[in-house]
């Protein structure tokens, strides 16, 4: 389907804090299915058919919720930025949570088994790479909270990347990187004020990912609560009485922080 990359989120406000485009991007979307150990997963792809020749692909990991509108929306916007991207299904049959009950036993079945992971994620790469659009030397994945620990976890276990960005993601493992491992530089945008990640947990991953000689960059942003970069959050806040926020500001410096990332990581400059 085709559509214009007019990504509003509430009250009119463009999601992700991009200023309005002189011209909407034309975006053209799909839903795609693939399958890991017999396990029919669903996924969306996005890319801009205006651009000519293969691109670098990137993945996107959905939050706990699973694979939903905002992450579609996320890999839209990735596409409008010139990528090819896969909004993956780490669940399997595009299974949503509607309540954090079972976002946390979703989350944490994939968390606690990580063969599964990542054979779900490297099945996810697999068919990025096979898109038309795509240059399967050029690799990235980006991931929202539950997607962020995934994110981080397919690095420390050597997977084939250029690049991982974890959102307000999961820093703890249950299998820390070891040295020589991670082959893809790291960014990680944190929220200060994230209740769910502990002082203790971001020492021990810096120290981590010093000791296996990763190359990583490690940002907090103020006040910034868990899901900072999701407008929902302060609907799902309110609802199910989390300790998480909507914040603008972290929204907006994060997402330049990713498109500098990967602009950097790409154009093969230091």
């Amino acid at each position: 389907m085709k559509k214009a990359l007019l990504l509003f989120a509430c009250s009119g406000m463009l999601l992700g804090g991009i200023a309005p485009l002189q011209a909407a991007a034309a975006v053209t979307g799909k839903n795609v299915e693939y399958t890991s150990d017999g396990v029919t997963m669903k996924g969306y792809v996005a890319w801009d058919p205006s651009i000519k020749g293969k691109r670098p692909g990137i993945l996107v990991v959905h939050e706990w919720w699973g694979l939903n509108d905002y992450v579609r929306k996320r890999a839209d916007m990735l596409a409008g930025l010139g990528y090819t991207a896969l909004a993956l299904d780490m669940y399997g049959g595009g299974k949503q949570a509607l309540h954090p009950d079972d976002a946390g036993k979703f989350s944490s079945e994939v968390m606690k088994n990580m063969p599964v992971m990542q054979a779900r994620f490297n099945a996810a790469l697999d068919l990025l790479k096979q898109q038309p659009t795509v240059d399967p030397a050029r690799m990235g994945a980006i991931g929202y909270c539950f997607g962020g620990g995934v994110v981080l976890n397919m690095a420390r276990q050597g997977v084939d990347l250029a690049g991982v960005v974890s959102f307000h993601g999961s820093l703890a493992t249950a299998a820390p990187a070891q040295p020589g491992k991670v082959r893809a530089k790291i960014l990680v945008l944190n929220g200060a004020a994230d209740t769910f990640i502990t002082p203790a947990q971001i020492e021990a991953f810096k120290e981590e990912m010093t000791k296996a000689g990763a190359q990583y960059r490690f940002i907090s942003y103020p006040d910034a609560k868990h899901a900072f970069t999701n407008p929902e959050a302060d609907d799902y806040a309110k609802k199910f009485k989390l300790n998480i926020a909507y914040n603008r500001e972290a929204d907006v410096k994060s997402w330049a922080e990713m498109k500098d990332f990967f602009r950097l990581l790409f154009s093969g400059r230091p």
